[in-house]
């Protein structure tokens, strides 16, 4: 499962964390494409559009195939949790709900793979780095984040009106007296960016603790022992199924709060 390199496990790790990025955008390379998880990601949101919309072309009002029943529970379920917070028109957040869980279950389920697997397979076409899993790469949770947060801000002014929302920001929680301007909004600024940051953390801190203990345990496969390699099989059996239940808190918790958010911005003070 795993091949340790000359270095040891940490080169090993080291290896494994850095990512296929060979378009530098400033000359300092301060910022740069993650060429991995953008093509995961999108492969997999293509796969996740493909096969729900061939369930739907083929959904017949008769007894359900285990497909189309499949992903009839999906949509019940997310739907359930939309109608739980949300009291609105859901013509646009029960799509974008049900888009976010699979999406982010699809990729938190990379994790699931062999930890070697896609870096052998990409170094046969002269890939050297290739992570695969989008979720633990914080450029990419945060990106999400700040599409809802931008999300999050459109609603306020659509629910709230331009002048509705901007009064809401310099008179809620304390009150409309002008001393309390000031602090009112500070206080509402800080609640506003403290969202998609704790978004994008939440989801990036648990997948890469996750990807770490996956390499660690691959580790004990290249140990040169009999009995390091077995207890490399138990770990990685015992941490892949329990990672299962992480993968899907996980995915539940960003669509959650993607609808708790804003659900909230059509919510006046």
């Amino acid at each position: 499962m795993a091949s340790e390199p000359q270095g040891g496990l940490t080169e090993y790790i080291t290896h494994h964390l850095q990512h296929f990025k060979p378009v530098r955008m400033s000359p300092g390379g301060f910022w740069s494409v993650h060429i991995d998880s953008l093509t995961v990601s999108l492969a997999l949101g293509v796969l996740f559009c493909f096969w729900f919309w061939s369930k739907a072309r083929k959904a017949t009002s008769g007894v359900p195939g285990k497909g189309q029943a499949f992903v009839e529970i999906v949509l019940e379920f997310v739907d359930g949790q939309v109608k739980d917070v949300f009291h609105g028109d859901r013509r646009f957040l029960g799509p974008l709900a049900l888009t976010v869980f699979v999406w982010v279950f699809l990729m938190n389920a990379m994790d699931l793979l062999p930890v070697d697997l896609l870096p052998w397979i990409t170094t046969k076409f002269g890939i050297g780095h290739f992570r695969s899993v989008p979720t633990a790469d914080l450029n990419l949770t945060f990106a999400m984040s700040i599409t809802v947060f931008l999300l999050v801000i459109f609603y306020s002014f659509k629910a709230k009106g331009f002048g509705g929302y901007t009064h809401e920001l310099f008179t809620a929680p304390f009150g409309k007296h002008p001393a309390l301007w000031i602090p009112n909004f500070l206080l509402n600024i800080v609640e506003l960016l403290s969202k998609p940051v704790s978004l994008s953390m939440r989801l990036f801190g648990n997948m890469y603790a996750g990807e770490l203990v996956f390499m660690l345990i691959a580790g004990l496969f290249s140990a040169g022992s009999w009995w390091l390699y077995g207890m490399g099989v138990v770990g990685y059996t015992i941490w892949g199924i329990f990672h299962i239940l992480i993968i899907s808190i996980q995915a539940f918790i960003f669509m959650v709060l993607t609808i708790v958010y804003i659900s909230m911005a059509h919510d006046h003070h």
